[in-house]
């Protein structure tokens, strides 16, 4: 999924879970967060200090994306949340190894639940808005990832790859299946940009001969639902979901003609103004995301949203949005790695 998913949908459907305004506003943002903390470069201040952060994402094309530690590292916890087969803990699915890390979408997962458990467990801690952005990043991307696996092999290929849905954005082919072979099949490399679009019904051949098809709006409008209701049990609230209505509008929103883009950045304009209208039920608000410049939790926390040798230190950085954000990536890395998923048999980290 991209931004406007990650961002706008996840806010939506924190409002949706009771959290006012703002509290939704460092849930999407850190949802969004994850797929922008490229960089693990440890930060030194002019006072000695510093402070080692994590990478969550890897930059188009970039190497380390077929280094199998950073696969582990990177893919697995924040990207493609191995499924188990669906299996309880302690249980094998029908299959081999790489059965157990294939995405299945969230409601299906019994890893992706235990993870939601977890996140619950900490609410209390400073950093649990952020915490649950971070879970919501990663059980989104079940839904979009269902099928594949954040590891080279050869159960990622895809062939014969096409729009079958109305929106025929991309035609009855494209690119991606003519370059295939020059894709790695890690993670859906090879599926480039179809399982992150909102609007698109397309199918596929994987690497095990099997036909694939995938109604990406019913997909997504039922892991904004799931969401909502993961969030509510954060709250310890009841499990109602989103209203029916304003799910029909989630939906409406992602079959749109303005929306039917491959272009993010335009359809999450689109659900900024949206949510901005007041176009759902819990009313309007101002919503804004910056990756970079002085409006960013980066340049907030250092003073700059730029790589530098060194950074001026201020006590505030403690408690900034930043700094909490990146303790919770490495919280929710070391609780995946070393606590869940080896209850499944999964030795990742």
């Amino acid at each position: 999924m991209q931004i406007d998913f990650h961002h706008a949908v996840t806010y939506v459907a924190a409002r949706f879970a009771g959290f006012g305004h703002d509290e939704a506003a460092v849930v999407a943002h850190a949802a969004q967060h994850v797929d922008d903390a490229t960089s693990d470069r440890r930060v030194v201040f002019d006072n000695r200090a510093m402070y080692t952060r994590i990478a969550s994402a890897h930059k188009n094309f970039d190497p380390h994306n077929l280094d199998e530690l950073e696969s582990h590292l990177v893919w697995l916890p924040f990207h493609f949340l191995p499924g188990n087969g669906g299996a309880k803990a302690g249980t094998d699915p029908t299959g081999t190894f790489i059965d157990k890390i294939r995405c299945l979408p969230g409601h299906r997962s019994p890893v992706a639940q235990d993870m939601i458990e977890a996140t619950i467990q900490v609410r209390h801690k400073p950093n649990a808005l952020h915490r649950l952005g971070i879970t919501m990043h990663v059980y989104a991307d079940t839904w979009s990832h269902q099928g594949f696996a954040g590891v080279l092999h050869r159960v990622n290929a895809v062939n014969h790859m096409e729009d079958i849905g109305s929106s025929r954005a991309f035609g009855p082919t494209w690119l991606g299946d003519i370059m295939g072979d020059l894709v790695p099949p890690l993670g859906h490399g090879q599926a480039r940009i179809f399982p992150d679009m909102p609007f698109l019904r397309w199918a596929y051949e994987n690497g095990r001969g099997e036909a694939i098809e995938r109604n990406n709006p019913a997909d997504f409008r039922e892991a904004a639902d799931a969401m909502c209701r993961a969030m509510q049990r954060f709250r310890a609230a009841p499990e109602t979901g989103i209203p029916a209505s304003d799910l029909e509008r989630i939906g409406a929103l992602f079959t749109r003609r303005d929306t039917t883009t491959v272009k993010a950045d335009k359809r999450h304009r689109i659900w900024l103004a949206a949510i901005g209208a007041g176009e759902f039920s819990f009313g309007a608000g101002v919503l804004t995301y910056a990756e970079e410049g002085p409006a960013s939790w980066r340049a907030q926390a250092l003073g700059t949203s730029e790589e530098r040798a060194d950074y001026p230190y201020a006590p505030a950085f403690l408690a900034s949005h930043w700094k909490r954000f990146h303790d919770a990536l490495q919280e929710h890395r070391l609780t995946l790695l070393h606590d869940i998923l080896p209850k499944y048999g999964i030795c990742a980290g």
